[in-house]
């Protein structure tokens, strides 16, 4: 089990963070993994939605926000809270809590606030003591 925490420094995801989880949710997709992308709340779900569509015009990237019956095809699922759906192998937690459910690989996009890094060393400090390997990139 991995957990790797992505810290935004670069300019580029300062000003809009969901560009950093469309790089993530491509390269996933690229890797044939199948990835679930737990957003804060239901604005932040449709904002990635919205975003994936327009980030690159060149690139389309199969997903929707959970909720029907496609999810199980849909490569990229953005799930909102209070949404159930089976688990994936990976997750792309923006929430300020650790995941429920079984999953091999947990990345974590880390905005550049201070109080949201405070949430994240807790979470760093949960996977740590769950048996994780835990890394840190600074993109």
């Amino acid at each position: 089990m991995r957990a790797d925490f992505y810290l935004i420094t670069a300019e580029r995801f300062r000003e809009q963070p969901l560009l950093l989880v469309c790089e993530l949710v491509k390269k996933a997709f690229n890797a044939g993994q199948p990835t679930l992308v737990l957003a804060r709340d239901f604005a932040q779900a449709e904002a990635l939605d919205a975003l994936l569509w327009e980030f690159n015009p060149d690139l389309f990237l199969p997903h929707q926000i959970a909720g029907d019956e496609d999810d199980a095809e849909t490569p990229i699922l953005i799930v909102p809270p209070g949404v159930e759906i089976p688990d994936r192998p990976l997750v792309v937690n923006l929430r300020e809590t650790v995941p429920d459910g079984h999953f091999e690989r947990v990345l974590e996009v880390v905005a550049a606030d201070e109080g949201e890094r405070a949430g994240s060393r807790e979470r760093w400090k949960h996977y740590r003591e769950h048996g994780f390997a835990v890394r840190k990139f600074d993109l």
